[in-house]
């Protein structure tokens, strides 16, 4: 299964959608708390869920509980906290949820995984595909 993740932060819409295109993106599968605010521009998800379709035929899914709680999200971001700490925070907030569980079999082959930052390093699409890549064992995991 090849994974993708993708942030939209500092790209155009062109340059955006051309990429998932030219990857060959399927699905795009949204991880964002905050999918509706007007700082994501083309990203806001009922405008993304069309553009997506309309620009690329790939298709969209939110799945929040993939996402951090305002509280672990403002830690990080708002109080300036350690990445070390929102990490752990954030692994420990998916097993309370049992997320790769419910959601291991939902992601498909082709899905991308969307937040804003524009690189994986400090984002949470990269531990969560991580952790289905270990929970899955045959998951390549491509960060565009």
């Amino acid at each position: 299964m090849r994974l993708f993740t993708v942030g939209f932060t500092k790209r155009s819409a062109r340059e955006f959608f051309t990429l998932l295109q030219e990857k060959n993106v399927r699905r795009v599968v949204d991880v964002r708390l905050n999918n509706t605010s007007q700082l994501a521009g083309f990203a806001k998800a009922r405008d993304l869920e069309y553009f997506l379709q309309a620009i690329a035929g790939i298709d969209y899914i939110h799945l929040p509980e993939l996402a951090p709680t305002q509280e672990l999200l403002d830690a990080y971001v708002k109080d300036k906290g350690a990445w070390a700490d929102y990490e752990r925070g954030f692994l420990q907030l998916l097993t309370e949820r049992n997320a790769m569980a419910t959601v291991a079999e939902t992601l498909l082959d082709g899905d991308c995984l969307l937040c804003s930052e524009l690189t994986p390093e400090h984002c949470h699409r990269r531990v969560i595909a991580e952790i289905l890549r270990d929970h899955r064992g045959d998951v390549e995991i491509v960060h565009l």
